[in-house]
């Protein structure tokens, strides 16, 4: 899997979370069903490695599903044998090397210039803005200028009508959680998650 043309291509990266391994895997189910190329499962979950083991069997092996809050070494390599295609990090961490070793692209974590400095030379195939609301839509413009060959994805408090902000300010793809989540990742109601993924869907795609 090419990671930077599946989030050039389809500009959304959703991002499941929550304390329901049951509920977790519909979720990305529905997700994948309604359009949404790109989903993370956060090794925050409960059960997150049976999450995306599970999804995995479902999807097939094709289908762009990643693990994320990825910090060690260990959390990289029970990922990849859960069937994770790449991995995300909140912040720079050992596991961004030990992706190297496994052949993983890696969305790494990064808020200031010399975090991005840092993420590129370490290997990452694009940089997530985080905590992207801290600085918003404006922040991201300005780290473009020194830095126009860095894929940025921004992540964190991002919207549907922030998601576009974003992408006009330069952003190859938006990541987000519980604004398109909702309580799916409780047990709720998945025609309601269809709806807001038509939204964001809708909205990266103007």
């Amino acid at each position: 899997m090419n990671l930077l043309d599946e989030l050039r291509t389809h500009r959304l990266l959703a991002i499941v979370r929550g304390p329901d391994p049951a509920a977790a895997l519909t979720a990305v189910l529905t997700l994948a069903e309604s359009g949404v190329a790109l989903v993370e499962v956060s090794l925050t979950s409960a059960d997150a490695l049976g999450v995306i083991r599970r999804a995995r069997a479902a999807l097939g092996p094709d289908y762009a599903l990643g693990a994320g809050t990825v910090l060690s070494a260990d959390d990289a390599r029970a990922a990849a044998d859960a069937g994770a295609g790449f991995l995300v990090t909140p912040a720079l961490a050992p596991s961004l090397a030990e992706a190297g070793r496994l052949g993983l692209p890696v969305l790494a974590g990064a808020l200031t210039p010399t975090e991005v400095v840092q993420a590129n030379s370490d290997g990452a195939t694009a940089v997530k803005l985080f905590p992207a609301s801290l600085g918003g839509p404006d922040y991201l413009g300005a780290l473009r200028d020194p830095f126009p060959g860095t894929a940025f994805v921004p992540v964190g408090g991002v919207d549907a009508d922030g998601a576009r902000r974003y992408l006009d300010r330069g952003a190859v793809a938006v990541g987000v959680g519980s604004p398109l989540l909702g309580d799916a990742v409780r047990g709720g109601d998945p025609a309601a998650l269809r709806e807001r993924a038509a939204a964001f869907l809708t909205a990266v795609r103007q």
